[in-house]
């Protein structure tokens, strides 16, 4: 699918079907915005033709070193940064491609994102706001930004409930407690290295001289505060992981000395009755009990005392 948004006038248009640009270079030049879902091989050849600019492929894009994700030629700027796609089972970064050249902004996608759709709708709203598109590629990080501030706040609530759970509701699900773990740490990881490939593109992007703008250069600059700190809570949540990590293994050690200390205890307990019931069932005639008419409930009676006797030492000392 591919969204052309150009401005008629005062007012923000789309069109889908692109063949309207052929014979009208009025209206080509009046783009601003070229969103690209899932292009097609035919779509890009289509787009390329009609203006001029070569595209990477999925496969070019996600392959590109990181080191290497931004790069400006004589016309135009090509940038390749993550989204990041979470869910409840898995989240992972999500390659989009951004070319600038002059005024028009094209972005290149193979997944629905949230940040997209939000952004259109300001567009319609707003579109004088967004006067080319440098201000449209820069709107888009910053919402993007934005909701991945929302996903580490969630992130710290749930870490803080898994505390929480580990301290209070613990109920030997081991597996299920360090799986959360992981998956926290899993998550924790592809939002920093996601914030850390737009600090890259952003810190290249206000360097770059094919725009001179003081009020969108200010604005990167918000943004690349904005990120150092959402990096920094993100160092934060790491600890609070390592350190939720060592209390669970605290608590699992704690857990399994309970279980010791009871089989011990109970060991204690009834090893003295057992070597009274040894003793007494070694049947030698020398055993002056085997011949008592009281000597079987005369065990009995020793057994018991023997077992109660520890019980009774353990309880005072507060062993148990």
């Amino acid at each position: 699918m591919i969204r052309c948004f150009f401005r008629n006038s005062n007012k923000l248009e789309v069109i889908t079907d692109l063949s309207e640009f052929d014979d009208d270079e009025d209206k080509k030049s009046k783009v601003v915005w070229l969103d690209m879902l899932l292009p097609t091989s035919e779509e890009i050849v289509f787009v390329e033709k009609i203006f001029g600019i070569d595209f990477p492929t999925k496969q070019e894009s996600e392959e590109i070193e990181i080191s290497s994700r931004y790069w400006e030629e004589d016309k135009k700027i090509e940038i390749n940064s993550f989204f990041l796609i979470a869910t409840e089972e898995s989240a992972h970064n999500e390659t989009v491609s951004f070319i600038l050249q002059g005024n028009l902004l094209i972005s290149i996608r193979y997944k629905e994102l949230k940040t997209f759709e939000e952004f259109s709708k300001r567009f319609y709203y707003a579109p004088r706001e967004f006067k080319n598109g440098y201000y449209i590629f820069s709107q888009l990080l910053d919402i993007r930004i934005d909701a991945d501030a929302d996903i580490i706040e969630k992130l710290s609530k749930d870490i803080t409930r898994l505390r929480k759970h580990v301290f209070t509701d613990y109920t030997n699900d081991d597996e299920e407690m360090l799986e959360k773990i992981s998956s926290f740490e899993d998550l924790n990881m592809n939002i920093r290295e996601n914030l850390m490939d737009k600090q890259r593109i952003l810190t290249s992007f206000i360097k770059s001289n094919k725009y001179d703008d003081s009020s969108l250069r200010a604005d990167i600059v918000i943004m690349l505060k904005d990120i150092k700190s959402l990096i920094d809570y993100t160092e934060f949540n790491f600890e609070r992981l390592d350190y939720l990590q060592n209390i669970f293994v605290g608590v699992l050690n704690i857990e399994q000395n309970k279980v010791i200390k009871i089989f011990t205890i109970m060991n204690v307990i009834f090893l003295p009755p057992t070597l009274i019931a040894s003793i007494y069932g070694m049947n030698f005639k020398i055993l002056p009990e085997l011949d008592w008419q009281f000597g079987y409930a005369f065990s009995l009676v020793l057994m018991v005392l023997s077992a109660i006797t520890p019980i009774v030492i353990f309880k005072k000392k507060g062993w148990i």
